[in-house]
């Protein structure tokens, strides 16, 4: 089997956040001896951009999987429910319409402490995380490919 080449799509918008969401995506990449390098990381605005820069990454063919990192914190108005509901079923529907892997790496919380929480912190990292849902959902794709076939 060829090494696997994973995108990185990673909102700037709480870099405190989404920046150690992307050193573990990395950090996942590297344990798994998955190709992801620096030109393999899209910084994008916001959650919001995710799936439209996800989409061209899946379209573009070169990608087996897509990492969507980004974090998304309530604040006092509804804008918080908008984002993280376009957002992941942006990102659901690039998976499913191109047929590959596209974690969903963003944190919707409450707080900035429960999203470094999960970002490195004591609830561990969701952009590491993400990685290894890539690898495990193209594991069980592999399994199935060979039966379509029949």
């Amino acid at each position: 089997m060829s090494r696997r080449r994973i995108a990185i799509a990673v909102s700037r918008f709480n870099r405190a956040v989404t920046d150690n969401l992307l050193e573990g995506a990395l950090e996942a990449c590297r344990e798994l001896d998955v190709d992801a390098t620096e030109e393999d990381v899209f910084p994008v605005p916001g959650a919001f951009e995710l799936p439209l820069i996800a989409q061209q990454l899946a379209r573009s063919g070169e990608y087996d999987g897509i990492a969507c990192l980004g974090a998304v914190v309530r604040g006092e108005t509804p804008h918080f429910d908008y984002v993280c509901d376009h957002a992941a079923a942006g990102i659901l529907r690039v998976s499913l319409e191109n047929e590959i892997p596209v974690a969903f790496g963003v944190l919707t919380t409450e707080t900035i402490a429960q999203a470094l929480a999960r970002a490195g912190g004591e609830v561990g990292n969701k952009g590491y995380e993400a990685v290894h849902t890539i690898i495990d959902t193209l594991d069980q794709l592999a399994r199935i490919e060979p039966r379509r076939e029949s």
